[in-house]
């Protein structure tokens, strides 16, 4: 299975970060709600999870699916993917709390609408809660 962009990184990120409050089952189950949030395109095999307390209700207050095209979602995706991995490479400069692992994601991949709209939510989630600017900024 090609399992996506920051499974690990960010479940590793936000669980360092203080969201590790969360109870797992022994099927991988999320018990605890409203801190999860899991887009999955199963025939495409890709999938994202973000376990961030705070960011479902973030993300209501946001603009609705399909107010930004697919393109532009890839295009700020790639772009703050490859500053966030640089980041994970400096961890003298940048806290390696916040950048613990490389972001899988490749600019020739459909990952759809869902995956790319979920991800540059989050870049902007994490640049706002965190006080990061990313190059290229929230728009």
């Amino acid at each position: 299975m090609k399992n996506l962009l920051l499974i690990a990184a960010f479940c590793i990120a936000c669980y360092s970060c203080g969201s590790g409050n969360k109870t797992l089952n022994s099927n991988n189950t999320e018990i605890s709600k409203n801190d999860t949030i899991r887009i999955a395109n199963d025939s495409l095999e890709y999938e994202i999870i973000i376990i961030e307390p705070g960011f479902e209700s973030w993300l209501v207050s946001q603009p609705p699916r399909g107010f930004y095209g697919q393109s532009l979602l890839e295009n700020k995706n790639y772009q703050w993917v490859t500053e966030y991995n640089t980041r994970v490479l400096q961890p003298a400069k940048y806290s390696p709390s916040l950048y613990t692992e490389q972001i899988n994601y490749d600019p020739a991949i459909d990952y759809g609408y869902e995956v790319n709209y979920l991800l540059y939510n989050y870049f902007v989630y994490f640049q706002d809660k965190y006080n990061q600017k990313f190059i290229g900024g929230r728009n």
